[in-house]
């Protein structure tokens, strides 16, 4: 019988570049489906048992409101990250997202960006991962066709072994294709797109870092605590091991509102070569 995992779309706040719109609602793929649709879709071939978004104060009620408690059939649970705004300026980051989770959270879960489009083949790979393998997983992406193409961005660059396990995660800052030389980056360094399997054991660590890490920082009004940073420290300091895989899928992403009809266009190609 194959595990249960469970997909965990990390949805919590709304971008200051599209206003009061939702960019995952943008309408990107086949039939008018939303940005978010099209990537569940491609997901859900890989039978995951449960959806849970990670919402905030000004996600959760759209959310709701367009899927309530399930997606074609797929039970959709919801998890709710939040802080005190009169202490900070904005929420704890991407490792207080993922534990916002963490009581619903009961199987082996894949944890990734919603505003990102992984590719149908990327979610097979950590899913078939899991069914035969305890250990964390990634995917990496060629770093050339990550960055955009007008615009400065942030990445992290995976150092891996020679036999394909995570060494470090490494985030490089304000970087673009006419500067990677600059960062002594490459273009076919390996990046990484927020994308992981984890399981209950590590969450409840991330959980114990995320603890300390706020009492450490309590009065700082913007920092904020990165999944790929605590999970570069685990591996390197309790011995962990994450599995890195390559995947044939390219990664298409919204971030500004122009973006919206080059992955339409994108998406149409994709879907006339099956």
């Amino acid at each position: 019988m194959d595990k249960k995992i469970s997909l965990v779309f990390m949805v919590a706040w709304l971008s200051s570049r599209f206003g009061w719109r939702i960019k995952q609602f943008a309408k990107v793929g086949p039939n008018d489906s939303t940005l978010m649709e099209y990537s569940m879709d491609q997901a859900l071939k890989s039978k995951f048992s449960e959806i849970i978004f990670i919402v905030g104060k000004m996600t959760e009620k759209a959310f709701k409101e367009k899927f309530w408690d399930n997606y074609k059939g797929i039970p959709v649970k919801y998890a709710k990250q939040s802080f005190n705004e009169n202490e900070r300026d904005r929420p704890w980051g991407t490792l207080d997202a993922v534990c916002s989770a963490k009581d619903l959270i009961n199987n082996p879960f894949v944890v990734c960006n919603w505003d990102d489009i992984y590719g149908e083949n990327s979610f097979k790979i950590l899913y078939e991962h899991l069914q035969n393998s305890d250990e964390m997983a990634t995917l990496w992406y060629t770093l050339w066709n990550v960055i955009p193409e007008k615009w400065t961005t942030n990445r992290w660059i995976f150092g891996i072994t020679e036999d394909n396990y995570v060494d470090s995660i490494t985030e490089m800052i304000w970087i673009s294709k006419d500067t990677l030389s600059d960062f002594w980056l490459k273009t076919d360094d390996l990046c990484s797109m927020n994308i992981f399997w984890l399981n209950k054991e590590i969450l409840s660590q991330l959980d114990d870092i995320l603890i300390n890490f706020k009492l450490e920082n309590k009065g700082n009004r913007k920092i904020e605590c990165y999944l790929p940073v605590e999970l570069s420290n685990i591996i390197k300091t309790e011995n962990a091991k994450m599995k890195i895989y390559s995947t044939p899928d390219k990664r298409l992403w919204v971030t500004n509102p122009d973006d919206e009809e080059m992955v339409k266009k994108q998406i149409e190609i994709i879907e006339n070569n099956k």
